[in-house]
């Protein structure tokens, strides 16, 4: 598991699984952390519709964990801007797959509330449960 992006806004793996398996697991992987999936972009299907491009398999799942979103809105009315928390599952140029989770910690730094620290870090901590599940085993 990696952190990406200079403000680290994303976490990461990557793995030889095929991408459906992967999306799958994900699937799977989230659920077990007690997020539901609520939007799916299917990306490829997406640019190849609207534009006429052919990209590679891509996904963006937006994941949501009901009690603490709750808590989020309920600490932060306005962070329903930042909700859900989008992973996504995508082929790179190597072949391999890779799965990314937003990190909520970071995405919220700016956000002066005491209220939310709690819930940004529980979500971040299964997040990265997610990934971790996800992340090829040594």
């Amino acid at each position: 598991m990696e952190v990406i992006g200079p403000a680290g806004y994303a976490i990461r793996t990557k793995t030889n699984m095929p991408y459906d398996e992967a999306v799958s697991r994900t699937r799977e992987a989230l659920k077990s952390q007690g997020f539901g999936v609520l939007t799916e972009i299917d990306v490829k299907k997406t640019m190849k519709e609207k534009l006429d491009i052919d990209t590679r398999p891509y996904i963006i799942l937006g994941a949501c964990n009901p009690t603490l979103a709750h808590e989020a809105i309920k600490a932060e009315p306005d962070i329903g801007v930042l909700l859900p928390c989008n992973v996504v599952v995508y082929e790179d140029d190597d072949g391999e797959t890779v799965i990314a989770a937003m990190n909520p910690e970071n995405l919220t730094d700016q956000i002066i509330n005491p209220d939310l620290a709690p819930v940004t870090t529980e979500v971040t901590e299964k997040l990265r449960l997610v990934i971790d599940d996800l992340s090829p085993k040594e």
